[in-house]
């Protein structure tokens, strides 16, 4: 015990630079654009109730826009950690039904897969969550979630990230592709 508080107590604060009006201006932007134009491509797939699926997307641009340089915001995390979990919660729904214990499960899972593939991102939790307790018209799109509304969100909200952290930021975004 002494020994690990003594770690705590002597490691290096990482301190990031203030964001200015401007930069948060920037990020609203960013975030703004991101979910109009990913609420038109869910509420393609989802008509009756977009907004539920919308939540993984608000949790993924908080991570885009507040800390960009983080390994759970980079493009393989974003898509690897989404898609997966919506796979594991899709396959997970269909073979066991949309009990609490399989959203347990699917959130779980998600995770465990997630991280052993190196893919975390832990809005990937709400997408597994989500395909089990969805809505009905998200269980009829059956394993097309993973691809519309997911991937296809994903790869909106990286291409407006991407334009917005570094042309109008001068922020580089992404660290790492891949």
């Amino acid at each position: 015990m002494h020994h690990r508080h003594h770690r705590l107590r002597t490691q290096k604060v990482v301190e990031r630079r203030q964001e200015g009006w401007r930069d948060a201006l920037w990020s609203w932007m960013g975030v703004f654009s991101s979910m109009v134009l990913v609420g038109w491509l869910v509420d393609l797939s989802l008509p009756s109730q977009p907004l539920a699926v919308m939540s993984s997307f608000a949790a993924t641009l908080a991570l885009l826009y507040a800390r960009p340089e983080s390994p759970m915001a980079q493009p393989r995390n974003v898509i690897g950690g989404s898609v997966l979990s919506a796979l594991i919660g899709v396959s997970l729904w269909q073979w066991l039904g949309s009990g609490w214990e399989t959203v347990a499960l699917a959130t779980a899972s998600a995770l465990l897969v997630m991280q052993i593939t190196r893919t975390l991102h832990p809005p990937g939790g709400i997408v597994a969550l989500l395909a089990v307790a969805g809505p009905q018209d998200l269980h009829e799109l059956g394993w097309r979630y993973a691809l519309m509304p997911i991937a296809s969100g994903c790869l909106v909200i990286l291409a407006v990230a991407v334009s917005i952290n570094t042309l109008a930021r001068k922020r580089p975004y992404p660290h790492r592709w891949w």
